[in-house]
């Protein structure tokens, strides 16, 4: 597996699919058609690869920074960049992935372009709607992944608590023991 899926939210988790992005070498997860592919399949949205190109994966990437551009207004109590909204947009209007049922329970197909459009159909009520101020940035320093906060009191600090918290409580918790001995 290729990706990792810790917001619950398929265009959030396509954010981050740029990792570490204030780091001076930020890690591109979509550098190939074929990471491309392996995204949509990995995440469940189609059961085949598309097919992509390498122009597929260049406007996949411009959604993508689109989507984090909107997602950066949302943090930052910021107007929303109008570049931003009309590449939503533009997705948005396109077809998204077709769902067929079969013998075998439901088949997901679709292009890359129908996988774009479906993500970018899933941006518009996050980013437009009441869930925009449950928007937050992983709490750890080299992670840039967002997700939503839909824990009870608002107060998630990690994008996945098995990676993420897991890794800054270690952290912590040595740093604690060292200082103990010391």
């Amino acid at each position: 597996m290729n990706h990792a899926f810790p917001c619950g939210t398929l265009c959030l988790d396509f954010v981050g699919t740029l990792r570490a992005r204030r780091n001076d070498a930020p890690l591109e997860k979509l550098a190939t058609p074929g990471l491309l592919d392996d995204w949509f399949v990995e995440s469940g949205m189609v059961a085949l690869p598309p097919g992509a190109s390498e122009a597929d994966v260049v406007i996949a990437v411009q959604l993508r920074e689109a989507i984090y551009d909107l997602v950066a207004a949302r943090l930052d109590a910021r107007p929303l960049p109008a570049e931003a909204v009309a590449e939503v947009n533009l997705h948005a209007s396109g077809l998204p992935v077709t769902l067929r049922l079969g013998p075998d329970g439901v088949m997901r197909t679709g292009s890359v372009a129908q996988g774009l459009a479906t993500l970018a159909r899933e941006a518009v009520p996050l980013l437009g709607g009441d869930e925009a101020v449950l928007l937050r940035e992983c709490a750890r320093p080299e992670c840039t992944q967002v997700y939503l906060d839909r824990s009870r009191g608002h107060r998630r600090e990690w994008c996945a608590m098995k990676t993420c918290g897991n890794r800054v409580k270690a952290a912590n918790y040595r740093a604690r023991q060292q200082a103990v001995r010391a």
